[in-house]
């Protein structure tokens, strides 16, 4: 008989609330040092350290060495999506304190899932795709098609070189906040680094949220028709 998958193992790594903090700072698609994580965390940089362990033990994030420093980052884009397909089934909670409820508002809103674009703003750039019949999706699967193709790559976004990634090109993502699908996969992910490198978007600091910039507001209404107040007018 062949090997059956420990889904237990999974479960208890991620089951702990110091490690789900860990790997939920992670899903930003950053690599962080055990010093930040423990932060993050709210435990000991010993503590954190043990945890890591073992979360690299499991597979589920990978480390890098470099200097003085270990540099720790989610293994791969499909424990990424496992990740936030969790969280999609956990319970929500209102947050007490107004930091977390500020916290939680600028998450939902816009952040990164990984490496692509998720919250209000993935969702509603998602569903500007799908109308204007760029990507498709069936069944939880997506496909872009030649008219998105052809959209990506006037907007300066090449796909083609891409393909050769052992990697979907596209998918829908369920969004844990919104509840609806957003656009992962490679043309996710180059829609979410185009937005960053070209200023759209920009890091809200020590979070996965993200703020829409004056001209990210500009680029969205006038490439996407979307609608979207910039930070500095919040």
């Amino acid at each position: 008989m062949g090997n059956v998958p420990r889904l237990d193992e999974i479960g208890r790594l991620v089951g702990d609330p110091s490690r789900a903090a860990i790997l939920a700072a992670l899903m930003d698609g950053r690599a962080w040092t055990g010093r930040e994580l423990a932060h993050f965390a709210h435990v000991s940089a010993s503590t954190a350290s043990s945890h890591l362990q073992q979360l690299v033990g499991g597979e589920l994030l990978s480390v890098v060495a470099q200097g003085r420093n270990r540099y720790y980052r989610i293994a791969s884009p499909y424990v990424a999506s496992a990740l936030e397909s969790l969280m999609a089934l956990a319970p929500s909670h209102a947050p007490r304190h107004p930091s977390e409820r500020r916290i939680a508002n600028d998450m939902a809103a816009a952040r990164f899932c990984y490496d692509h674009l998720a919250g209000k703003l993935g969702v509603r750039l998602t569903d500007a795709l799908v109308a204007r019949g760029a990507v498709a999706f069936s069944e939880g699967a997506g496909t872009l098609t030649d008219n998105g193709l052809a959209f990506f790559e006037k907007l300066g976004i090449s796909l083609e070189p891409l393909r050769r990634i052992r990697r979907p090109m596209c998918r829908p993502c369920l969004d844990w906040s919104e509840r609806r699908p957003h656009l992962a996969g490679i043309t996710g992910s180059a829609l979410g680094h185009a937005a960053l490198e070209r200023g759209w978007v920009v890091r809200k600091r020590n979070s996965r949220a993200l703020s829409v910039t004056s001209r990210g507001a500009k680029a969205l209404k006038g490439i996407f028709g979307i609608d979207v107040v910039p930070a500095s007018e919040e």
